[in-house]
């Protein structure tokens, strides 16, 4: 787990200044996670989490701020369980990807591989592709 171990905060450390430097050229949050994964082997959950330059905590905070009934609680261990999945950890709800998404800017199908997509049921792939109301992203 990446936690906030010495080497993975300054990995988001690194992430979140090159996040910014390409913001500031125009790059798109789905840009800069594909230009992040030249660099970083992690999930794409991760990535978009490094992407837009939040800590397992900010997340958190933005999750509950969109999910104000708590019915879909996230706590920092359960996001890590999920930045890991499918090599470890516990697969992502469709719900808590559609959230997830709606924080870091980009469309939820991102968020996880396209052969893991593919093992979601059709009613979570609707849940999946319905279009996000407008959101800002922390940062």
């Amino acid at each position: 787990m990446d936690a906030m171990s010495g080497k993975g905060y300054q990995t988001l450390l690194e992430c979140r200044r090159r996040s910014r430097l390409l913001r500031e050229r125009g790059f798109t949050i789905d840009q800069i996670a594909i230009v992040l994964s030249l660099d970083h082997q992690v999930s794409p959950l991760r990535l978009y989490r490094y992407a837009a330059g939040l800590t397992a905590s900010q997340t958190i905070s933005a999750y509950a701020t969109l999910d104000p009934s708590r019915a879909a609680g996230l706590r920092e261990a359960r996001l890590y369980e999920y930045e890991n999945w499918p090599d470890a950890g516990r697969r992502p709800p469709a719900h808590a990807l559609y959230l997830l998404g709606r924080i870091y800017g980009t469309g939820p199908e991102r968020l996880v591989p396209p052969s893991v997509l593919a093992t979601y049921s059709a009613y979570d792939r609707q849940i999946l592709n319905r279009v996000p109301s407008p959101s800002r992203s922390p940062r």
